[in-house]
């Protein structure tokens, strides 16, 4: 099978856990209403595009959401594609994470984000960016000419890093927002 030349980036949409303020990385909350509403506008943008593969990490917001935006087909679930383990940050906002652990927040707001940042009994950055760059590589490997990844903010923005490409302000991806990239002769292009 050729290896892939055109991948959408897609996150999830909002969740019943209200990941748009909220940190959840392993806890599997489910997309709200106008999250399921976000991933019918992602399938609206790209129905007329010829996609041969759908990936999702296994939490259900991302699975889900895979399966709106197809409109109905099932995703290959991609273990790799989990968001970080934000630890004892899990659920909280950012607020709340600075009142609790002002020391280490100031830490992780003031590093380059292309570092990584071990989270407090959570994931550590290098295994992090081990795992997403593993799954990276089997879908490239395996998804034919053009594949869409329904993933989390953290791994979009890792995912994006392995193929070379700028790091994305601190807010983007947007909850159901669509990145694409292709594979030119001089390497990765995002659009």
């Amino acid at each position: 099978m050729p290896k892939a030349r055109r991948l959408y980036l897609i996150r999830h949409g909002e969740t019943d856990g209200e990941s748009s303020i909220r940190y959840h990385g392993a806890t599997d909350t489910p997309l709200s209403a106008h999250g399921r509403l976000q991933m019918q506008c992602v399938h609206a943008q790209l129905r007329h595009q010829r996609i041969a593969h759908w990936v999702a990490s296994p939490l259900r917001r991302s699975w889900r959401g895979a399966r709106i935006a197809s409109g109905g087909r099932w995703a290959r679930i991609e273990e790799g594609f989990a968001e970080v383990d934000f630890g004892r940050w899990e659920g909280l906002t950012a607020e709340e994470i600075e009142a609790r652990d002002p020391a280490l927040f100031a830490q992780w707001r003031s590093g380059d984000p292309a570092t990584g940042f071990d989270y407090p009994d959570g994931e550590a950055a290098a295994s992090f960016q081990a795992r997403i760059a593993a799954a990276t590589d089997r879908v490239l490997a395996n998804a034919g000419p053009a594949a869409a990844l329904v993933l989390h903010k953290g791994v979009i923005r890792r995912v994006l890093q392995r193929l070379g490409l700028e790091e994305l302000g601190r807010s983007r991806p947007e909850l159901g927002e669509v990145i694409l990239v292709a594979r030119g002769p001089d390497g990765w292009i995002r659009f």
